[in-house]
């Protein structure tokens, strides 16, 4: 009998596990009083040491190499420089390439000859898995503590390495940290029957292990754990093994006893109890060891703070349950297994799922688990919700295991929690859940009643039961738009119930019996659902939308079974589809859903099967179906099947072709004569007359959808009707809708067939004639009184300027030129002024619009769908050029304020946008940080609150706008500066009419524009610095007043990251244009002089326009919008007219010119160079002047004083260098740094951009000394 001395399973206070022990002791009668515990043998290496006459002998691995000890270094082994083969034992075990019982069975002799040498071989191997480039030698193994060669190798380990053999990755190591293992394994069963129990190898080694599990270092923490978790494990099964011998010794030792005085040995009996005494002494040995491991190495390391060690301890745990359940499977040892299922660590928290299912597996186990079940169980059921989807995988496994064994340790609440699983987009997790429902759903059944039954009703299949539980699982859990989900789940486990298309059929064309339960109406719907979904599951072989990252390869035998199945559903729907119809045919949603099943048939049964009479019965229903209905989905599903059945692979095509025919011939006579009725009427039709075009219309939209219908010249009546609504203005909002949508398919049609011929030069032109009839017409509908006609004339000008943009000729197709359309002016207004009523509307304004609403919540979702499809229709437009950049201003300003609904949107036309065209890009987001202000200046009068919720709102804004600039400053350089030009003259455009001693109205924007300095080169803030001082007279620079603060701060702004002694906060407040002369420190290099005047002579009208202070104006403002917009280009020399409040002609300026854009930083240096030329002249005349006078006196200070005031040529390089350098510290690819670097350097070291440089750098020079010569 095994007994144990473990307590009972404890508090989780009690962690340490002190009190535990292993005991393996047996015995009924001889068991030993458990407080007379055996006196422990001392850890660790006893002090006898071998003889000394006796010649140390080689271990294993010295054999073959004369005895020559290798090194290794951080895992990574020497070898000897002859033939390579291994020197030491952790070598001959990392190459594996000897069998691992010969490596031991050498070891063990090599210990037989002698025991130190072999054990320093055994040290050396621990210390060097643990990549530890020390060595143990033998002087400090005989004279040295454990603790004392632990903390000499701890010095001697390369703790900077970081990786070490149990974390290298590579196969190499992989497979290392397996052959490790099995050593050790294959050690302790090679030395089971005799040097185990010689108190010296165990000894030592464990208490090794012990010493090495308690270090600091990661590596030997790591490598003992794993080593002394094998060798516990190792140590378990010489214990079953012990056990079993003792059991089968006890047992005969009582035979032998039983028997008859005169037939029993007594020699026997004295062999048995002999026997029997040993195995019982070899049983305690074992268990002082397994003691010493388990309360020194595995109570402290289960809870270690590296995951790895934490997971190889609760691994090996739930293996000596396992195997050694007796012994093992209690409560006190399954308690660490409890607490470890709260690890931080997902990797932990899976090692104990995995060790609770090979216990749960064994039934024979649940009564051993039944404490350990209760009170862990809820723990368990929360991580099916676990954020690790594998952990959460294996717990609903292990749920899974536990219902097997026991239904009553779960509550329906458990299973519950389980259930929804099968709904999840996870795949993992959902098919878990659904083996968990399967067994939970279909394990009560009686086969046989099921039988009787199905043959009581005449039915094939006995499953009639279980798909009712299933239908009413299905209804119960209200999540009836994710049926394919749930067939999903439930694929792989209950896979012959879902394929048994034949009962699900029995069921729904069955008629009702007496005293038989029939399925309700809901019940039918759900089944045709579900019975769809299996279809398509079975037909296309991969997960539903959702699930999944795509289509997989198929396997043969997945290809195999997808054909069969196929041919399967295809050769019984082939016959029920027509009845199921016909059954149904009045139920608009399940014909939808019956409809959708032809789409995954094999068609070509029908004529290798000679079933052509089942397709003319399917094509009769279809028919019946169009005529009874007029639902949207309905249709949809009846085109999509003629659609299908239509195809020119199918011999079928002809006969089908036939019957669409006939009834589009049909439909189109009754819309035609429906149309000429209404018109007719007009005013007076009545409620038969709309019925009749709207529901002959709705059916030929449907088919036109997939069917080239060009041929019944269906868009001239859809134009009339259109045109009558437009003029008379009673057109019903659905006829009008659905009449936009089917011309919209006419022209699409037209299109399709002109691209695939060659058309004519009159069929080009009658599209053309047609486009812009119905374009016009759309454009007629945005004034609407009805909204959803304006939302559909809007998505269908959205779409038609897509096809028919300038992309249309791309791919070699300019024969189509003639069919390209631009919008106009007007009509880019029209349609921003639709997007801004009717996307960026008020929360209020929805909410009263949808109040009283029962299904508000869903109305709510659906109406923001909407309007984010309108919205998004609109930016393809602005994205691909077909309206004009600057309308996007108006997007972009409501970013912050929409952002919960449409910020995505936004985000995306703003990067699409900036790709396209930096520089435009930017002017646009000025442009609507500039709307912003002005409605804020609107609303709030001229003096502005900047401390006001609303300026912050901007300011935040234009936060925002500068991150998407991004962090390499060189690629957006010209944009983010021509931002700041356009944001100065902006501040600078009016003058205050009060005098010019207040500041400009705009002045406040100055504070918005600061928050994009950040994105400027230091170069470049010197250059917009230099422009914003155009803008400045002498008294604003002198102002401190709080109202120019935005001044201030933006000035201040620009000078951050360079010399700050022109500071307006620091400095005495004079003008920084009349110091400018006397900053300058260097003259513009000779070989560059020439160039510059050529450029500046290039460039002189742009710079006069802007020495004044009147500034290019804005754009004017479109009507009925506060937009600004720039005019088109094909218009603009047409419609322009002057802006009297701004320069004549300066509202081209925005007008995308990408010579005048990119070279404005430029033309800013080259004015200043020309400026900087005339006062270097007149310095040098100075210079000249003082020099001759002070000549006398003070010729020693001659030189410094000129080197105050100029640097050197090759000084300024070297500072304009250091100062580049300075710019670039930003995450980028060093060769790509490089390589720009090279490609702006000859714009950054001309001679402007270093007189710039020096007009900043003015007060550093007064401090540093310069190795330039004087001029």
């Amino acid at each position: 009998m095994i007994t144990s001395e473990l307590p009972v399973l404890q508090d989780s206070s009690n962690e340490s596990g002190a009190a535990d022990t292993v005991s393996l002791s047996v015995s009924v009668s001889e068991l030993e009083d458990p407080t007379d515990t055996k006196g422990k043998k001392k850890r660790g290496r006893p002090g006898r040491p071998p003889a000394a006459n006796k010649k140390p002998r080689k271990s294993p691995a010295e054999k073959a190499t004369g005895g020559a000890k290798g090194r290794k270094a951080n895992g990574v082994p020497q070898t000897n420089g002859e033939g390579g083969d291994p020197v030491t034992l952790f070598e001959v075990v990392r190459m594996g390439k000897s069998a691992m019982q010969s490596v031991v069975d050498d070891w063990i002799e090599s210990y037989k000859q002698d025991r130190d040498i072999a054990l320093l071989d055994l040290i050396n191997f621990f210390i060097q898995c643990s990549g530890c480039k020390g060595t143990v030698r033998i002087e400090m193994f005989r004279n040295m503590q454990n603790a004392e060669i632990i903390r000499k190798m701890t010095e001697e380990f390369d703790e900077d390495s970081g990786d070490y053999p149990l974390t290298m990755p590579g196969p190499l190591w992989k497979k290392f940290r397996y052959n490790f293992c099995e050593f050790i394994c294959v050690l302790i069963r090679q030395c089971q029957y005799s040097i185990i129990y010689d108190e010296y190898l165990m000894d030592t080694v464990i208490s090794l292990l012990t010493g090495l599990s308690d270090s600091q270092v990661r590596a030997f923490r790591h490598t003992s754990t794993l080593a002394a978790m094998k060798l516990m494990t190792a140590l378990v099964n010489v214990a079953l093994n012990l056990s079993i011998h003792q059991d089968n010794t006890q047992r005969q030792y009582e035979a032998e006893r039983n028997k008859m005085a005169g037939k029993r040995a007594n020699e026997k009996l004295e062999l048995l109890l002999q026997k029997r005494k040993e195995l019982q002494e070899n049983q305690d040995e074992i268990e002082n060891m397994m003691n010493s491991i388990f309360k020194g190495i595995f109570v402290h390391r289960y809870r270690d703070a590296i995951a790895e060690i934490r997971a190889i301890c609760i691994e090996e745990i739930g293996v000596w349950m396992k195997m050694y359940s007796d012994a093992f499977l209690n409560d006190s040892y399954l308690k660490y297994v409890g607490w470890t299922l709260h690890d931080r660590q997902g990797e932990v928290r899976l090692k104990c799922l995995k060790a609770l299912q090979n216990l749960y597996t064994n039934r024979e186990l649940f009564p051993k688990l039944e404490l350990f079940t209760n009170r862990f169980k809820d723990r368990i059921v929360s991580m099916t919700l676990d954020k690790e989807y594998d952990v959460a995988v294996e717990a609903i496994r292990l749920i899974t295991l536990i219902l097997q064994g026991s239904e009553d340790a779960l509550s329906n609440e458990d299973c519950e929690n389980v259930y929804h699983l099968v709904y999840s987009a996870h795949r993992p997790v959902a098919v878990a859940a659904g083996e968990f429902l399967h067994r939970k759903l279909f394990s009560r059944h009686d086969p046989q009643a099921e039988e009787e039954l199905a043959k009581r009703r005449g039915r094939s299949s006995p499953n009639g039961n279980l798909l009712r539980m299933l239908v009413l699982f299905f209804l119960e859990s209200e999540l009836h738009e994710h049926a394919a989900y749930l067939v999903d789940s439930l694929w792989e486990s209950s896979q012959e119930l879902l394929k048994d298309w034949e009962c699900m059929t029995e069921l729904l064309l069955e008629e009702p019996v007496q005293g038989e339960e029939v399925l309700s109406d809901r019940q039918e719907s759900s089944l045709i659902e579900l019975m769809v979904c299996t279809i398509r599951q079975a037909a296309e072989a991969h997960p539903p939308v959702g699930r999944g990252t795509g289509k997989r390869v198929l396997t043969a035998k997945e290809r195999k079974t997808q054909i069969d199945d196929k041919n399967k559903l295809t050769e019984h729907f082939i016959m029920a589809l027509p009845m199921l119809l016909s059954k149904y045919q009045a139920d608009s949603e399940k014909v939808a859903n019956l409809l959708q099943i032809p789409m995954f048939f094999d068609l070509d049964v029908y004529s290798a099967g000679r079933m052509e009479k089942h397709l003319d019965a399917l094509l009769k229903q279809i028919r019946l179906v169009v005529e009874k209905h007029i639902e949207t989905d309905v249709l949809e599903a009846c085109s999509k099947t003629y659609s299908i059945l239509c195809s020119e692979e199918y011999t079928i095509m002809n006969r089908v072709d036939i019957a669409r025919s006939q009834l589009i011939d049909e439909i189109t006579d009754r819309f035609t004569h429906s149309v000429e009725d209404l018109l007719q009427e007009a005013e007076e039709a009545d409620d038969d007359d709309i019925y009749n075009v709207l529901s002959t219309l709705k059916r030929l939209t449907a088919f036109h959808n997939a069917h080239d219908l060009t041929r019944w010249d269906l868009f001239g009546s859809c134009y009339r009707l259109l045109k009558a609504g437009i003029e008379q203005g009673a057109m019903p909002e659905q006829i009008a809708v659905q009449a936009l949508q089917c011309s919209h398919y006419s022209i699409l049609w037209q299109l399709v067939k002109i691209t695939e011929g060659t058309p004519s030069k009159e069929d080009l032109v009658a599209l053309r004639r047609v486009v812009k009839s119905f374009l016009a017409v759309c454009q007629q509908c945005l004034s609407n009184v009805n909204t959803p006609v304006k939302e559909q004339a809007f998505m269908l000008l959205c779409d038609l300027l897509m096809v028919f943009s300038h992309q249309l000729v791309s791919g070699g197709r300019e024969g189509l030129e003639a069919l390209v359309f631009n919008p106009d002016s007007t009509l880019q207004n029209e349609l921003l002024t639709f997007i801004l009523d009717h996307v960026f509307i008020d929360q209020d304004d929805e909410n009263q619009s949808m109040e009283g609403d029962e299904e508000d919540e869903a109305n709510k979702i659906e109406a923001l769908h909407k309007r984010r499809n309108l919205l998004a229709a609109f930016s393809k437009l602005i994205i691909y050029d077909i309206v004009d950049m600057p309308a996007a201003a108006d997007i972009f300003k409501h970013y912050m304020k929409y952002y919960n609904d449409y910020g995505d949107i936004i985000k995306e036309t703003l990067s699409k946008t900036r790709q396209s065209d930096k520089i435009l890009c930017a002017k646009t987001l000025i442009l609507s940080l500039q709307q912003l202000f002005n409605e804020l200046l609107q609303d709030q009068g001229p003096t502005l609150d900047r401390t006001s919720s609303h300026v912050s709102g901007i300011k935040e804004l234009a936060r925002r706008f500068a991150l998407t600039f991004g962090l390499d400053q060189i690629k957006t350089r010209e944009a983010v500066a021509t931002l700041h030009k356009d944001g100065i003259e902006f501040a600078f455009k009016y003058q205050n009419p009060h005098g010019a001693e207040f500041p400009p109205p705009n002045l406040a924007f100055l504070e918005v524009l600061s928050e994009f300095s950040s994105k400027l080169l230091r170069q470049d803030k010197k250059t917009v610095h230099s422009y914003l001082e155009k803008f400045m007279s002498e008294s604003m620079s002198e102002r401190r007043e709080d109202v120019w603060l935005p001044l201030i701060s933006y000035r201040n702004s620009l000078l951050t990251g360079g010399e700050d002694g022109d500071r307006m906060s620091v400095t005495s407040g004079a003008s920084s244009k009349t110091s400018s002369i006397r900053s300058k420190k260097g003259r513009t290099p000779i070989h560059k002089s020439k160039r510059i005047e050529e450029e500046s002579s290039v460039e002189a009208s742009w710079l006069r326009g802007n020495d004044n202070l009147q500034t290019p104006g804005a754009l004017t403002t479109p009507q009925l919008t506060s937009t600004v917009l720039r005019e088109n280009p094909r218009q603009a020399a047409d419609t322009h007219l002057p802006d009297h409040d701004s320069e004549p002609g300066s509202e081209n300026d925005y007008v995308h010119n990408p010579q005048m854009q990119m070279s404005w930083l430029g033309q800013q240096k080259m004015e200043d160079s020309r400026k900087d030329r005339t006062a270097m002249n007149y310095m040098k005349a100075r210079n000249q002047t003082v020099r001759q006078t002070v000549r006398g006196l003070m010729e020693d200070d001659a030189e410094p004083i000129f080197e105050d005031v100029m640097m050197s040529s090759r000084g300024q390089l070297e500072d304009m260098n250091e100062e580049f350098e300075d710019t670039m510290v930003i995450d980028l690819p060093p060769s790509r740094n490089r390589r720009e670097r090279a490609e702006l350097r000859p714009d950054f070291f001309d001679s402007a951009a270093m007189i710039e440089d020096e007009s900043v750098s003015r007060t550093h020079t007064h401090t540093q000394p310069c190795n330039g010569k004087p001029v």
